[in-house]
């Protein structure tokens, strides 16, 4: 694939770097054999008894997302498009975070379901809930391997180690707390995560600062290495041309205000059961409501200490230099073999010290972990709850059940390693996972959001029109790819992600037209109009005491940090 092997991305790694890496996967193993304690029956293994407070459902929310695709896919987006990379944090994830919070998880955490398939079966009814369950488990298979495969491409550069070792390794360890503690053991393990993950990021961002001189001094190296309009287009977050390959002005920032921050990030977030899966599992539903609002603060503030770490490896690495350069004037591939995922490794070799390497290497492995697990336990509830259990053997002991998620982690590792190797073909691993989400998460946003807020919406409409916007994304990106449409890179995604929303609705809305919508009596707290929000309201009261805890007040503050920040990186 790449020059991998190659010493110039190999760490010296000393003693103490290794003894740090096993502490911390003793404490990760340590923690799935205390969380098996809990384990009684299902609903403990898949959803954590529903007992977890609100801080700690709002940390895993965060790490859950805080994956391999996340810290190495982000950094080199930083690395090859500069600035422009925080749309994926101000404007693709943290109003769609808040609107999750305030208006779509009373929905999720009141129908008490299981999944997110499960509040389309009571919605819709089989067809929809069949085809989502079935699109998610193939979208959490692929993300899994992405997550495996980062991890596995990171410690051979960095390490030597094998690559399919790596690979085996990574899904052994991720098996073992999963299998052992269910969700508990994966979100006690995420708040870890998160703290090892931060304890990376920090050091190496003002390391790397000062290596450069600040950030005038990263913007005077920029400015020297590269064209002005380049450099121009890296140092502003707008119109973000280089990001979006849009040359268009008014076209790429309605393509990142409408593709990225609408279609694709309220995609995302509210349908995602990886994410959605954490806050399910709070104690209440005020705790339900304010695990992603929470989450939305790290979520503003860490893409400072992802970004910047890329662009400081792209001045700082004479060959990345080179091969950014031939990116920037069109190369689809870098002549010394180097790539952008490369960014985060060439940094961390180039600018910490050993001891620093061993905490650098725990939070790469905890970032990969993090998300590979979260991928792994959304898959293992929705395979056991919505497929077997649904379609497959109905009326089982609760027993049984348990003993089939426990199969199906071991099944979704197995796959995951599968789809590890698809993932390889990809120089840019960001621009496959928004090529996933415009496939799987546009679509389904379009049939929740339309269900959601239109009682008239038909189950035959909800099914059809899942299959009608994922077929259109995926033939959109085809077309792109293969040069018939004058379109690539993630602006492509945002491209196939507006379509898949449109032919979703247009597909909704012709069916419905054509067939028999169910009574209000049965849709009574699934959609907007015939929901009790006075109720809703008197069920929070008791657990919303003290203003900092009302959830329309954390979301606003977050919506305002975010606000703050683009104006700041304008």
């Amino acid at each position: 694939m790449h020059v991998l092997a190659d010493a110039n991305l190999r760490l010296d790694a000393s003693a103490i770097d290794y003894v740090l890496v096993a502490v911390y996967f003793v404490l990760v193993l340590g923690i799935g054999f205390l969380a098996q304690r809990s384990v009684n029956n299902s609903l403990d293994f898949f959803l954590s008894g529903r007992s977890m407070p609100a801080w700690v459902t709002g940390l895993a929310f965060m790490s859950a997302n805080l994956g391999a695709v996340e810290l190495v896919g982000m950094t080199a987006n930083g690395a090859q498009y500069g600035v422009p990379t925080v749309h994926f944090y101000w404007i693709g994830a943290v109003p769609a975070m808040v609107f999750v919070g305030l208006v779509m998880m009373p929905f999720y955490y009141g129908a008490k379901v299981r999944s997110l398939p499960q509040f389309l079966l009571r919605r819709f009814g089989k067809f929809a809930h069949l085809v989502n369950s079935i699109s998610f488990a193939l979208a959490q298979v692929a993300q899994a391997g992405i997550n495996l495969f980062l991890l596995a491409t990171v410690v051979e550069a960095l390490l030597g180690w094998n690559l399919w070792l790596s690979v085996a390794v990574a899904a052994v360890i991720v098996l073992a707390y999963t299998t052992l503690g269910g969700l508990s053991a994966a979100i006690y393990t995420e708040v870890l995560q998160f703290f090892v993950i931060v304890a990376m990021l920090v050091p190496l961002t003002i390391v790397g600062l000062h290596r450069v001189g600040g950030w005038s001094g990263l913007v005077d190296k920029i400015q020297g290495s590269s064209t002005a309009n380049d450099a121009a287009a890296q140092l502003s977050s707008w119109p973000g041309s280089n990001l979006t390959s849009i040359g268009n002005s008014t076209l790429s920032v309605l393509g990142i205000v409408f593709g990225l921050g609408f279609v694709l990030s309220f995609g995302y977030w509210t349908t995602n059961f990886a994410e959605i899966q954490r806050a399910l599992s709070a104690k209440s539903v005020s705790a339900a409501r304010r695990t992603p609002l929470i989450a939305a603060y790290p979520k503003t503030l860490i893409v400072l200490v992802i970004f910047i770490p890329g662009m400081i490896a792209a001045v700082l690495s004479g060959p990345f230099a080179k091969c950014k350069a031939e990116l920037v004037a069109g190369a689809a591939k870098c002549s010394n073999g180097y790539e952008p995922n490369d960014a985060i490794q060439l940094l961390i070799k180039d600018v910490l010290p050993n001891g620093m390497l061993g905490v650098a290497i725990a939070g790469l492995i905890a970032s990969f972990m993090a998300g590979m697990a979260a991928n792994v336990s959304s898959f293992n509830t929705v395979f056991t709850y919505d497929i077997w259990q649904s379609y497959v053997r109905k009326g089982r002991p609760d027993g049984y059940y348990l003993r089939i998620g426990r199969i199906v982690t071991i099944v979704g590792c197995v796959l995951a390693i599968g789809g590890a190797a698809i993932a390889m073909g990809f120089n840019n691993i960001m621009t496959y996972l928004q090529d996933l989400f415009s496939f799987f998460n546009a679509p389904l946003f379009a049939t929740f959001i339309l269900g959601l807020f239109w009682k008239r919406m038909t189950a035959a409409a909800a099914g059809w029109s899942l299959i009608a916007g994922t077929l259109s994304a995926v033939i959109v990106n085809i077309l792109g790819k293969v040069g018939v449409l004058p379109i690539s890179g993630q602006g492509l995604s945002f491209v196939s992600a507006l379509a898949a929303f449109v032919i979703d609705i247009a597909v909704a809305v012709a069916v419905t037209a054509v067939t028999r919508p169910r009574p209000d009596s049965e849709l009574t707290g699934l959609v907007w109009s015939l929901t009790d929000r006075k109720a809703l309201r008197r069920s929070e009261a008791s657990d919303d005491r003290g203003w900092y805890r009302k959830p329309v007040v954390v979301g606003m503050g977050a919506l305002v940090l975010a606000v703050a920040l683009n104006i700041i990186f304008w």
